[in-house]
C-alpha cells in the first residue's frame, strides 16, 4: 500500500498550490541555511546516501558537513530545483521537464538509487515543518505531502524512461 501511494501523484488543488508557494517563499528566503539543514539531516539519517558524494562522503560530524563548501553548493542546487518546481506549479509541463532533468541526471550520471528521493523529500518535509511550525498547519502538511509525492513520481518516471535497472 505504501509503495502504491508513493507512485501515484495526487492532483494539487489551487488552494494547496497557494499554501505551498506561501510557505516556500519564507523557506526560500533562507535557501542555503534550510537546504544545508535538510542535507545534513538526510545524511545523518541515511548515511549510505553519502556514497554518491566524493567530496563529503567520509564526513560524520554535522558541523563539518555544515562548513563544507561542496555541501552548501549542492544544497543551493537542490533548493533551486525545488524553487523552480514551486514557482511553476501551474505549469505541469515545466514541472515535468525540470524533474525529468533531475531524474535523468541522477540515474545516468550519478547512478543514485531512486529511493533516496523518497527519503530526501521526507526529510525536506520534516525540516520545513520544524523550522516553520506556525505555517505548517494540517492543511499545509497535506499540501506538502502531495508536493513530495509529485517530486518523487516525476523523478522516478524519468528513471523508468532511461531504463534504470536496480
Amino acid at each position: 500500500m505504501e509503495i502504491e501511494r508513493w507512485e501515484r501523484s495526487e492532483e494539487i488543488s489551487d488552494a494547496e498550490k497557494k499554501v505551498i508557494q506561501e510557505i516556500w517563499s519564507r523557506v526560500y528566503a533562507n535557501c542555503e541555511d534550510v537546504g544545508v539543514s535538510i542535507l545534513i539531516r538526510f545524511f545523518v539519517n541515511f548515511p549510505s546516501a553519502k556514497q554518491y558524494f566524493s567530496q563529503f562522503k567520509h564526513m560524520e560530524d554535522p558541523l563539518e558537513m555544515e562548513r563544507s563548501l561542496q555541501l552548501r553548493k549542492h544544497a543551493r542546487r537542490v533548493m533551486g530545483a525545488i524553487n523552480t518546481v514551486v514557482e511553476n506549479l501551474n505549469d505541469s509541463e515545466k514541472v515535468s521537464s525540470v524533474l525529468a532533468l533531475v531524474g535523468k541526471a541522477h540515474a545516468l550520471k550519478h547512478k543514485v538509487e531512486p529511493v533516496y528521493f523518497k527519503k530526501l523529500t521526507g526529510v525536506m518535509l520534516e525540516v520545513i515543518a520544524e523550522e516553520y511550525p506556525n505555517d505548517f498547519t494540517p492543511e499545509a502538511h497535506g499540501a506538502w505531502t502531495k508536493m513530495k509525492t509529485l517530486i518523487y513520481t516525476h523523478v522516478t518516471a524519468a528513471y523508468k524512461e532511461v531504463g534504470w535497472a536496480q
